[in-house]
C-alpha cells in the first residue's frame, strides 16, 4: 500500500470483514479472489492462512490501512469498478512486485509472453543473425513502457544489454522510473518521454530488438470494455485508432530504421488482427521470419519478425 499509515486488529474482527467483504463481491460480480489479494498486501497474511481462516485465533494482525480505510477501498471496488490493483497501488508481474496507478496499464500475464519470445528469438538459428553479434549485447527498446514491466523483464533476461524505454505519459514515466529504481535496474534502464522512435534518433540503427505492448482496441470499441479497464485504465493506452492499427502501422515503418541487421521486431496485439499485422510486415519489405504466436488462451496475440 501507498498509505503509511499502521492499524492493529484481531484475527476475529478482519475474518468478519472479509466474510462481509465477500458476500458483497458474490453480489456485485466481483471475482472472490479479490478479498483475498486485497488482504494479503494490506494485512501480510499468507494464502494458506487465508484459505484454511486460522487468522481468527490471531490476537492481533497489523495492517496497513484503519480497517475503515479498508472498507471504503472496498467499497470503490464494488461501486466504482476500481481495479484492486490501483486500490492498492501494487501488482503482480512475473517475479515483480510493481507500482501501478490510473496513469499506466495494469501489466497482465499475457504481457508477459514477450519477454519469453524476446529470449527465444535471441536464442534462435533461424533469425538471419549476424555470427558474433550478439543481441545480448547493445540496446534494446520498449516502446510505449508504462509501468516499466516490458523493459524491466529485458533487463532481466538480457544483463547485458541496455534497455531504452519510451513513453508520452511524464506520468507514466514517473512510475516506470519508480519500478526501476526499486527494483535495482537504475543504472540498466535509460526513460525517455516522447513518441515511440523519436527520442532515441541518435541510436538509428543500433537496436538489437524493439518490445512494445502499444494501443490496439479500435476506437469504438473501448468504451465497450469491462468496466475497470474502460472506466479507470488510461485511454491513451488503449485506443488504437478507428481500426486499431494506428500505432502498429507506426511502428512497423519506423522502425527498420533503427533496428540492426537481423534485430527483433516484437509486439502485443488484439484478437484478430494477426493476418493484417502480418501482411503489414510483408508489404514493408524490411522484415524478414515473420511469426505469430499465441497468448495464454491460445489467441493469437504477439507478432515477432527480424530486420533483414
Amino acid at each position: 500500500m501507498n498509505n503509511p499509515q499502521q492499524s492493529v486488529v484481531s484475527g476475529w474482527e478482519l475474518w468478519q470483514w472479509r466474510d462481509r467483504a465477500l458476500q458483497a463481491a458474490a453480489k456485485a460480480g466481483v471475482p472472490l479472489g479479490e478479498v483475498d489479494w486485497l488482504l494479503l498486501e494490506v494485512a501480510g497474511l499468507d494464502k494458506l492462512a487465508l484459505r484454511l481462516a486460522s487468522f481468527r485465533d490471531m490476537p492481533q494482525i497489523q495492517i496497513t490501512v484503519p480497517l475503515s480505510k479498508l472498507t471504503t477501498l472496498w467499497q470503490q471496488r464494488i461501486a466504482d469498478r476500481t481495479p484492486v490493483q490501483y486500490l492498492v497501488g501494487v501488482t503482480h508481474w512475473r517475479h515483480f512486485s510493481l507500482a501501478v496507478s490510473p496513469a499506466v496499464l495494469i501489466p497482465r500475464p499475457e504481457t508477459e509472453c514477450p519477454i519469453d519470445l524476446a529470449v527465444a528469438a535471441y536464442n534462435s538459428s533461424t533469425g538471419g543473425i549476424i555470427p558474433g553479434n550478439s543481441l545480448d549485447e547493445g540496446h534494446w527498446a520498449d516502446l510505449g513502457t508504462g509501468s516499466g514491466a516490458i523493459a524491466l523483464g529485458l533487463a532481466d533476461v538480457f544483463p547485458s544489454a541496455t534497455i531504452h524505454a519510451v513513453d508520452c505519459s511524464a506520468a507514466a514515466l514517473a512510475i516506470a522510473q519508480q519500478n526501476s529504481s526499486r527494483l535495482g535496474f537504475k543504472d540498466r534502464i535509460r526513460f525517455y518521454e516522447g513518441s515511440w522512435w523519436q527520442p532515441l534518433s541518435a541510436l538509428i540503427g543500433q537496436f538489437s530488438g524493439m518490445v512494445a505492448n502499444p494501443p490496439y482496441i479500435p476506437s469504438s470499441l473501448v468504451p465497450q470494455l469491462q468496466p475497470e479497464v474502460a472506466w479507470h485504465e488510461p485511454h491513451l493506452a488503449l485506443d488504437g485508432g478507428v481500426d486499431g492499427l494506428d500505432c502498429i502501422r507506426h511502428l512497423i515503418e519506423a522502425s527498420p530504421a533503427y533496428l540492426r541487421p537481423g534485430g527483433i521486431w516484437l509486439i502485443e496485439m488484439m484478437a484478430g488482427q494477426a493476418p493484417v499485422v502480418a501482411e503489414l510486415l510483408h508489404q514493408q519489405g524490411s522484415y524478414c521470419q515473420i511469426q505469430i504466436f499465441p497468448d495464454l488462451a491460445g489467441i493469437d496475440r504477439f507478432a515477432l519478425a527480424y530486420r533483414k
